[in-house]
């Protein structure tokens, strides 16, 4: 996208969640929801389709400016970007890469549009960290595969359009071989969406079970090539990691920023908090941890969009990223006392929204497994 019109972009995303949803961000934790009107000012901007090919309706913004976005919307709650994060990540971009040409005309549209929702169902209640071990099937049946299987902490399962589903089309296959990748619509027989999970943060995005019981699909239901599903969901998920780091980034700021207010107001001992070295301290380390993430993070998506790293880099930005989220929004608390304590200020928020970062996409000891395996590689 031209400079100053990705400015343009940059500058309304910026204003939309500062001036519109950080208002409500009391509300999106207490009521577990995105308000509507929330979700139809995202779609006008464009956000359920920032990553998607123009030529779909999308904004069809490469890594750099991915990165970008999503430190803006790291500044609010992350249950904002969930709406549409599956939509430009993990499920949009399978379907990008991997979708023929009738499935991209058919479904990326409508998720450009927000018009529709595609949820990636991978993840088992025994095949998380390791999706190697997923044990759902679909076995083919003439024209069609039938599809069987339960998945876990599916990201707006029950928001969802459409499933990126991943099943074992070869029986006797172990580990990432024989695993297939299925559009199936959420609407199918078959298919049934548990309720929302009650999650310790993150309220407002949504996660759920999803049962696939003899689920009749289509053979051209297919995304990419039979058996080679394992390959499609890791790169998906390593864009997806990149960007979550960077989401992180954007979190790791609005926390800093609100423990710098804290301590310039503040008063203990009849001086304002800033004044304390110790206090300096923690705002110091944060700042430091913060400025490294974000460079990280603009090196890693340069090198991506070259295609010189498309999975050190992701994974290590991932790993570093959540892990110093985790730090910051501790520091934090700590520099709010007792206050940043109590359910209703800012940072508490942060603090329990901060944890789910370190698992999903891929754990932190996931990213370490990857990162050493690069390295070893030569």
């Amino acid at each position: 996208m031209d400079a100053d019109v990705f400015g343009q972009v940059l500058g309304a995303v910026r204003e939309f969640v500062r001036k519109e949803v950080v208002p409500r961000e009391a509300e999106i934790d207490e009521r577990d929801a995105i308000p509507a009107e929330i979700r139809e000012k995202a779609a006008e901007l464009g956000l359920f389709g920032w990553a998607l090919p123009e030529e779909f309706g999308g904004l069809g913004l490469g890594m750099a400016e991915d990165v970008r976005l999503a430190i803006e919307l790291g500044w609010t709650t992350p249950a904002f970007r969930s709406l549409f994060g599956t939509n430009n990540g993990i499920a949009g971009q399978a379907i990008v890469h991997h979708g023929t040409p009738e499935q991209r005309t058919h479904w990326l549209p409508r998720l450009a549009a927000g018009q529709a929702i595609a949820s990636f169902a991978l993840t088992e209640a025994e095949a998380g960290s390791d999706p190697g071990g997923l044990t759902s099937r679909a076995v083919r049946d003439g024209d069609r595969f039938r599809l069987s299987g339960t998945k876990r902490f599916i990201t707006n399962a029950p928001l969802a359009d459409v499933f990126v589903a991943f099943a074992r089309t070869d029986p006797e296959s172990t580990g990432s071989r024989g695993i297939s990748a299925f559009l199936v619509p959420a609407g199918a027989p078959g298919v049934t969406v548990g309720p929302h999970d009650t999650k310790m943060g993150q309220a407002g995005a949504w996660t759920s079970e999803v049962v696939f019981d003899d689920v009749a699909v289509p053979a051209d239901a297919l995304v990419g090539e039979e058996g080679k599903g394992f390959g499609i969901a890791m790169a998906s998920l390593a864009r997806g990691r990149l960007h979550i780091a960077a989401l992180c980034v954007g979190l790791a700021e609005r926390a800093l920023a609100e423990a710098v207010e804290y301590a310039r107001t503040a008063r203990q001992g009849g001086r304002v908090i800033g004044e304390y070295q110790l206090v300096q301290a923690l705002l110091a380390e944060s700042h430091a941890e913060l400025a490294a993430g974000r460079a990280m993070v603009g090196e890693a998506a340069a090198k991506y969009d070259s295609g010189e790293d498309r999975k050190l880099g992701p994974s290590s930005a991932k790993l570093f990223c959540t892990e110093m989220l985790g730090r910051v929004a501790d520091r934090a608390v700590q520099v709010h006392g007792g206050t940043g304590y109590v359910r209703g200020v800012t940072v508490e928020r942060i603090y329990r929204d901060a944890r789910l970062f370190r698992i999903y996409e891929g754990t932190s000891e996931i990213q370490k497994l990857v990162i050493a395996r690069e390295l070893l590689k030569g």
